[in-house]
């Protein structure tokens, strides 16, 4: 069972609402009698003074109600209805109700999680208080199993309870981390076939093509082959030609920021200062990627191939098989920094693309080794579940994406190999499931637990895993 969150209580009056609250009609309105669900699950109560709050839901409408009961008469129970995962309340005191004179129970009347019209994806929670006290208790937020049926497609929805339709990206508009959430996504629409989101895709494209440098690319090498990769995924599900061309102008774009210092590499910023194992490992994916989808390609199989070839040069493969961050361009060789797990997948997912362009074994058995090398590490994989090294407690920072960059790389050899990492791959996704996940299926930074706070990032890597187990 996920893990519930405490009930809220307050010791305040409660406040009147500040605006009626728009009726929304998918299946049925807002306002229909419970009487007539066929179903009743209840994920969540909580309890004060005695009483009772319960969410009731009705799967098959993707409806709520609430009720309270071992109650007295004028005791009060509503909804709540947030459309971004409880972070903010869009609609309070639906259905409010109290207890008449000579009975212990109410319920409420039932409402849409869900606004289809708006594609806004919703929450509802079960508030009360004695009629003869000011403290009120919320239940834990609680939704349907409405594009949640399984896992997968349940993580992908908490996913977009985080998306903004305005802005095309994710929380407080975050960047680099948005192209790997829409990445996930797409995957997850591959994977289980629901396309109840595929919007995104077109809306995030047409908001941002022309942000900052326009083409999603930026002065970060590494964020603008994170979205050239996107809109790989992108083409792959839908087949519009422009995702493949932005692709190709992000890839040309890095290009330019290759030279022979060092004997190759692409930079990691425009300012030339450093060059890293993330943007060349993220370069050989994308050309590799390129290049087996354009008919008569012959230039980005040669880059992708180069690329390699000077990785290697580098030694940023250290002797245990990991990827250390980046090169001394002093010395040219391994830098001896932090083996992230990002590094480790990201060069994975471009050597199996590589792989797939070439047919080499040896770059196949390449990816094989560091692989091997990630899952076995107890500094990345202690017991056996992938940690980030410094791993945050507050799903802050660059670092809470890792671990999706390299789950996604892991799973897409374990494609490759017919199955060679299923036992951790399952492993690690029935360990957040199970320790990691609040009831709304958000999942925080700590695959083995506990849950912490979430944000997009957190959660598009347990999407990531999730998709790439069996």
């Amino acid at each position: 069972m996920p893990m519930l969150a405490a009930a809220l209580v307050a010791a305040v009056l409660l406040p009147a609402p500040a605006h009626a609250a728009a009726t929304v009609c998918n299946r049925y309105c807002d306002g229909r009698d419970a009487a007539l669900s066929p179903v009743d699950r209840q994920p969540v109560a909580s309890t004060l003074f005695g009483r009772r709050f319960v969410v009731h839901v009705n799967d098959t409408d993707a409806m709520i109600w609430g009720s309270v009961e071992n109650g007295s008469p004028t005791d009060e129970v509503w909804l709540d209805r947030s459309f971004d995962g409880g972070r903010t309340t869009a609609d309070s005191r639906l259905g409010f109700a109290t207890i008449p004179s000579g009975a212990t129970s109410r319920r409420t009347l039932m409402y849409n999680v869900d606004n289809w019209s708006t594609r806004a994806v919703g929450a509802l929670r079960a508030c009360g208080k004695a009629g003869n006290r000011p403290e009120i208790s919320c239940t834990a937020w609680a939704r349907t199993t409405w594009n949640a049926w399984d896992r997968r497609t349940a993580a992908a929805t908490a996913l977009m309870m985080r998306y903004n339709q305005g802005t095309g990206l994710f929380d407080t508009n975050d960047w680099w981390t948005s192209a790997n959430s829409v990445t996930a996504l797409i995957e997850n629409m591959r994977r289980s076939g629901m396309r109840s989101y595929d919007y995104l895709i077109a809306n995030t494209y047409d908001r941002n093509v022309n942000a900052k440098q326009g083409q999603f690319r930026n002065e970060y090498l590494d964020d603008t082959g994170w979205w050239g990769l996107a809109w790989i995924a992108a083409y792959d599900l839908t087949g519009d030609v422009r995702y493949l061309n932005t692709a190709r102008a992000d890839a040309d774009y890095m290009q330019t920021y290759w030279d022979t210092r060092c004997g190759g590499g692409v930079y990691w910023k425009t300012d030339r200062a450093s060059k890293n194992a993330i943007e060349n490992s993220l370069y050989i994916q994308l050309t590799a990627a390129l290049s087996r989808r354009i008919l008569g390609d012959t230039v980005y199989r040669g880059r992708a191939l180069a690329t390699w070839s000077w990785f290697q040069s580098t030694g940023m493969v250290n002797g245990s098989n990991l990827v250390n961050d980046g090169i001394s361009l002093s010395t040219c060789r391994n830098n001896g920094s932090t083996t992230w797990t990002y590094n480790q997948g990201a060069l994975i997912n471009g050597l199996v693309e590589l792989n797939r362009l070439t047919g080499d074994a040896n770059v196949l058995a390449a990816a094989r080794r560091i692989g091997d090398a990630l899952t076995a590490s107890t500094y990345l994989s202690p017991g056996g579940i992938l940690r980030e090294p410094n791993e945050s407690n507050t799903c802050s920072g660059d670092g809470a994406s890792f671990k999706g960059a390299a789950i996604r790389g892991l799973g897409v050899l374990n494609t490759a190999t017919g199955g060679a990492y299923n036992t951790y791959l399952q492993r690690n996704a029935d360990k957040a499931y199970t320790a990691n996940r609040d009831t709304l299926d958000f999942y925080g930074s700590h695959w083995a637990g506990p849950f912490v706070p979430t944000n997009h990032s957190c959660q598009h890597s347990v999407l990531d895993l999730l998709n790439a187990a069996p």
